[in-house]
């Protein structure tokens, strides 16, 4: 099976409302936390649903937890204790120095902050604000986060924090890049991402999507593929890894966001067949996430009564020639073989460990679909399977055309994508002899 990405370039720029002044004055909570969720996050609590009985047992301990604002604030939104939203507020106006974390304390504490907190912990957040932040994706969804939290409280916050993201960072330069064919979405990028999205659009009705439609389409499916096959078993739950630039010991954290990344988007667009996908790709006992770090996260958003589709009917294989990403799944069980090329990374992951590429010497057959090194493609046999075939042959100069001389049927022209894959197809039962070479004519 295979997911085929359509041209980026059909995708239409839909630009913000020349009228928008980033300005809300809804009531607080307004960052990630609309009515749906907060019914949602304090039925898990009544329920006593082991989501529920995992994150309180943590609370009962008095842990300190790696992201104090965040779950502290979200431990007094479900229990309407102030107890905890006073430690927030505390953290906050003390030793909290990271922007997104002191705009959830703002905001789902506010009710708890005095005038003169309010007024001093406003102060710290535009302090930071002031500062010039990073370009990248995280920085830009924390310096929304916090303009939003701070409207009504600073003059201008939304137009001065809000808009230089949206109508300069995101549409002149992130979607363009997008419809190109670049892909300056890293997979750690999914989870702020999201976060950034489900801010936009509960307060003003922005779905940053639309300005590359398509693209994001194929997002759930991307994300799903995009972490190897094998389990990691840790001593909270077990975890599922996605892909490691570099290699060595698992980040059990890059898991945590990477799971809260998948479980926002089935929060942000449940309805979508691929969305359904991912949800039930996530809601299994195993992977629920456990820890100190995670547990806020899995409360805050994941959804057991959403329904989802079984992941095992996902196509496995995933190529986008626009951008020359290619993602192949042997099959969906624990010990399949898996390939990855995005991002300037190309891996495979077989036998319980990654693969040295360079050290392939034959095809390797991950079901219907042949994944072929280039060293190999000037001359190879089609074996006649039952089905159609599906060959990628990876290595080859990118949007370079190749000549592919196919036994009793001559010469065909086949043009590589942007990660130098060559996607050729065989009907079924076809037995041949093929040869392939750079072609003379550009």
């Amino acid at each position: 099976m295979l997911i085929r990405v359509a041209a980026l370039g059909l995708a239409v720029l839909v630009a913000a409302p020349a009228q928008t002044d980033y300005k809300t004055d809804l009531p607080h909570p307004r960052l990630l936390l609309p009515q749906r969720r907060a019914r949602l996050v304090k039925r898990e609590r009544e329920r006593e649903s082991m989501r529920w009985i995992a994150f309180q047992t943590l609370a009962m301990g008095k842990i300190t937890w790696p992201e104090p604002g965040f779950a502290l604030s979200l431990y007094h939104v479900a229990t309407e204790n102030p107890e905890p939203g006073r430690q927030a507020i505390q953290w906050a106006l003390g030793p909290g120095s990271d922007l997104r974390q002191l705009a959830i304390v703002f905001d789902w504490c506010h009710s708890l902050l005095s005038p003169e907190e309010r007024k001093r912990l406003a102060a710290k957040i535009q302090q930071l604000l002031e500062k010039p932040g990073a370009a990248g994706i995280a920085s830009m969804r924390a310096r929304v986060m916090a303009a939003v939290a701070v409207s009504g409280e600073i003059p201008d916050a939304g137009a001065r924090h809000i808009r230089p993201v949206v109508d300069e960072w995101w549409k002149k330069q992130i979607a363009p890049k997008i419809l190109a064919g670049g892909n300056p979405v890293d997979l750690k990028d999914h989870m702020p991402l999201f976060e950034l999205f489900h801010v936009l659009r509960d307060n003003f009705d922005i779905d940053l999507r639309e300005d590359a439609a398509k693209y994001f389409t194929t997002i759930p499916a991307f994300h799903i593929l995009a972490h190897y096959p094998a389990p990691y078993p840790a001593a909270e739950n077990e975890y599922r890894i996605p892909l490691m630039k570099l290699h060595g010991e698992p980040d059990t954290r890059e898991s945590v966001r990477s799971r809260t990344a998948g479980l926002m988007m089935v929060a942000y667009d449940n309805n979508a067949q691929e969305v359904q996908f991912v949800q039930g790709w996530l809601m299994q006992d195993r992977f629920l996430m456990k820890s100190s770090y995670g547990i806020p996260y899995e409360y805050l958003w994941a959804n057991p009564y959403q329904p989802g589709l079984s992941f095992h009917y996902l196509p496995n294989v995933f190529h986008d020639p626009s951008s020359g990403r290619l993602l192949i799944r042997s099959t969906w069980e624990d010990d399949a073989v898996w390939f990855y090329q995005a991002e300037g990374v190309m891996q495979m992951f077989k036998d319980g460990q990654i693969v040295n590429l360079g050290a392939l010497k034959e095809a390797v057959v991950m079901g219907n679909t042949t994944l072929l090194p280039a060293a190999l493609a000037s001359q190879f046999q089609v074996g006649g399977a039952d089905v159609a075939s599906r060959y990628y042959v990876i290595g080859l100069e990118a949007a370079k055309r190749y000549d592919l001389e196919v036994e009793d049927e001559g010469i065909r022209e086949v043009l590589t994508d942007r990660g130098g894959v060559a996607e050729i197809v065989f009907p079924p039962k076809r037995t041949a002899v093929v040869r392939m070479k750079r072609s003379p004519v550009e």
